[in-house]
């Protein structure tokens, strides 16, 4: 059985791939790297938040900058991984990788790329809480990219993510604010007018404003950061940080050593 992101039924699993499954997982990934395809928005995205990603982990946790594999050492998980486009970066940059998503047909995906690319990372169908029902990480990094706004509960949800933070480790959470911008720009905007992406994708009514990312992980024990925007210029078709955190945002967010 496919667990969801809202329940567990134990620990994250890695599924099998048999030869009958490997092309259709290869024409799965396909569609998932490709950075013209249906997840172009996502490609266009992804530099700056993994500039941002890094950045933040090479300041928190002391490391040279300029280094081939800053991130060598550090045990990462990335919740809500999808096809790996986070994943395999981080890899890349030396972090020992845990990709889990609810889609087994993901993980799959994500499998096959990763293998293609010669990469290992231990991904995972199933959920934060089979982590912690199993007992596993902590972790030094756990990244929540663009997932509590698609989940049942997410106070609860950040908070068993939370709890797989190690003490002096981070999580960095990026997701969309509950405001009338995000909802014409994200939704309706993305979805709709310029079909960015598939209509529904997004629930508006799930969107979240910071404070209810901030609380949730302070009740945790973690000390979360102001919000720091992630905006889109129309002329130039590029993000970039900013200000703004009227639609997209990331929070960063440190467990004490101590």
């Amino acid at each position: 059985m496919v667990k969801t992101i809202e329940g567990s039924s134990g620990a994250p699993k890695t599924p099998s791939i048999d030869p009958d499954e490997v092309a259709k997982f290869s024409a799965m990934a396909a569609d998932w790297w490709d950075p013209k395809g249906k997840f172009r928005p996502l490609h266009r995205f992804n530099p700056t938040r993994l500039k941002f990603i890094r950045e933040t982990a090479e300041r928190h946790f002391g490391i040279e900058a300029g280094k081939v594999k800053p991130l060598e050492g550090l045990k990462m998980l990335d919740i809500g991984c999808g096809g790996g486009l986070v994943s395999e970066p981080m890899a890349r940059l030396g972090a020992a990788v845990t990709g889990v998503d609810a889609s087994e047909a993901n993980i799959k995906t994500a499998l096959t790329h990763a293998r293609e690319q010669g990469l290992e990372i231990d991904y995972r169908a199933g959920t934060a809480e089979g982590l912690i029902d199993a007992g596993e990480g902590p972790f030094d990094l756990v990244l929540n990219m663009e997932v509590v706004e698609h989940v049942a509960d997410p106070s609860q949800f950040l908070k068993d993510c939370a709890s797989l933070v190690r003490p002096g480790g981070l999580m960095i959470v990026a997701t969309l604010n509950k405001t009338a911008k995000a909802l014409a720009t994200a939704v309706i905007g993305a979805e709709y007018v310029l079909r960015w992406l598939p209509p529904g994708t997004h629930d508006w009514s799930k969107f979240l404003p910071p404070e209810d990312v901030s609380g949730p992980l302070s009740d945790a024990g973690l000390n979360p950061e102001p919000a720091v925007g992630v905006s889109f210029s129309p002329l130039s078709g590029s993000w970039s940080l900013s200000d703004d955190v009227s639609v997209n945002y990331m929070i960063v967010a440190a467990r004490p050593a101590s």
